[in-house]
């Protein structure tokens, strides 16, 4: 059993600002000592939804988002004889059901005043006391901290889906500082999120660049010369349109099976899902590996583009990736193209512009097929010079490398921000 001692180090953070390191422990409370549940929207139909001049939170805005996001609302029909409980400044919202205990529980905190604005049913809606709620920004970063998650999830029960009772909720323990130190972690945090959206936006707005420059490089549907291009190839006359089975040859990989791919196994490989979940245009890297014997499989070779021969949806199948590297195992639901072409290049173009293309000849609802006779008639513009395919494939893969560089310092600050707030608030609140 621990002593008093030791629980008042488990309400000291491992990190503090220098003026708070001998404000000694903070103030643990539960949160169903500080104010109440009130009512979500009830008694509402479909009808009712997406209609009138009033507004809900919808529920994804509170499972995304540590504080609420005002653009983020839906219209709800509300009658003048209804008793609908409006949101107010300082609400904290709480999703009460999820398919995992570790999503349960997600909270969000609404910042400032919205007319006429309600919680949708699927949440909780917690209201603090006049005079007991902490500093806002403060007090969404400590929801979404590491012991009231911990908390949330052991507190969610259920099989297919987990859910929270008010009790769990009200017992949730929360830890408080003096105001000032609240003030300072909500400063240095929300600071650290300002640099988080800022990259975001730059990672966003270098995608919108690649994607309308893909528009460019290629020719539009019934074109056959691009509305962009190099100057040294401004010349050289329009783009010859061709079936790309007669550029190269297609065919299908051999079955790799789930139990076949092992952590430590010899041989990378690449199976069809992760055509779309994992790679994109240029495949330089592997994640799976197997112990199949290779002289069972198809194995690639550099240059080579493969194209998903069954997906989820028309989308996930009319994509395509080039093997940047040799001798990767390739799974029976792929299509491998091998052709003197870029492969890169075309990888790019049918990501980019035979994209509609290759949907409208994909086949089938719950699972859609692409086979090798609909990819062989499949018509694409080509250029006269390999020089050009070049040319369009290195400017694409350069604005990818950058593109990856931006993400990763995007993904090192998102970590920054989880270290940081693994130090700044107590991890053992029981």
């Amino acid at each position: 059993m621990r002593s008093k001692s030791d629980k008042k180090k488990s309400l000291v953070p491992r990190l503090r600002f220098p003026e708070f390191r001998e404000a000694g422990a903070w103030e643990k409370k539960r949160l169903g000592t500080q104010g109440g549940f009130l009512t979500p929207l009830s008694g509402k139909s479909a009808k009712d939804f997406d209609a009138g001049d009033a507004k809900f939170i919808p529920y994804m805005n509170v499972f995304s988002n540590t504080f609420t996001d005002i653009q983020d609302l839906r219209s709800v029909i509300i009658t003048d004889d209804e008793s609908q409980n409006a949101v107010a400044k300082g609400d904290v919202f709480f999703t009460v059901s999820s398919e995992t205990p570790e999503e349960a529980g997600m909270s969000s905190v609404l910042l400032g005043d919205v007319d006429r604005c309600y919680l949708n049913s699927f949440c909780a809606l917690f209201r603090f006391d006049d005079h007991l709620s902490p500093n806002l920004i403060f007090l969404g970063y400590l929801l979404r901290s590491r012991s009231v998650r911990c908390h949330l999830s052991r507190g969610a029960q259920g099989a297919t889906r987990y859910n929270i009772s008010k009790l769990v909720f009200k017992e949730l323990p929360l830890v408080f500082p003096l105001a000032k130190e609240q003030q300072k972690i909500a400063h240095c945090l929300s600071s650290l999120d300002e640099v988080i959206g800022l990259q975001a936006k730059k990672v966003q707005a270098l995608k919108q660049h690649k994607k309308g420059l893909m528009q460019q490089l290629f020719p539009a549907e019934g074109e056959t010369t691009p509305r962009l291009r190099f100057p040294e190839f401004r010349e050289a006359g329009a783009w010859e349109v061709r079936r790309l089975g007669e550029i190269g040859k297609i065919s299908k990989g051999k079955g790799i099976s789930k139990s076949d791919i092992k952590p430590n196994g010899a041989l990378p490989c690449i199976r069809y899902g992760e055509l779309y979940t994992h790679y994109g245009e240029v495949i330089r890297d592997v994640v799976s590996f197997t112990d199949a014997n290779p002289g069972n499989l198809v194995l690639s070779e550099e240059n080579d583009v493969i194209i998903p021969a069954s997906g989820e949806t028309k989308e996930d199948i009319a994509t395509a990736s080039c093997v940047s590297v040799k001798g990767v195992a390739l799974g029976g639901d792929l299509n491998i193209f091998y052709s003197p072409m870029n492969g890169m290049f075309l990888a790019y173009y049918i990501r980019g512009n035979l994209k509609f293309e290759i949907s409208k000849v994909a086949q089938g609802n719950s699972v859609v097929h692409l086979y090798t006779t609909q990819l062989e008639k499949l018509k694409l513009a080509v250029p006269p010079y390999p020089k050009e395919q070049q040319k369009i494939a290195h400017c694409l893969s350069s604005l990818d490398e950058v593109i990856g560089l931006e993400s990763d310092k995007l993904d090192a600050l998102k970590n920054l921000k989880k270290g940081l707030m693994q130090q700044l608030f107590p991890q053992e609140v029981a």
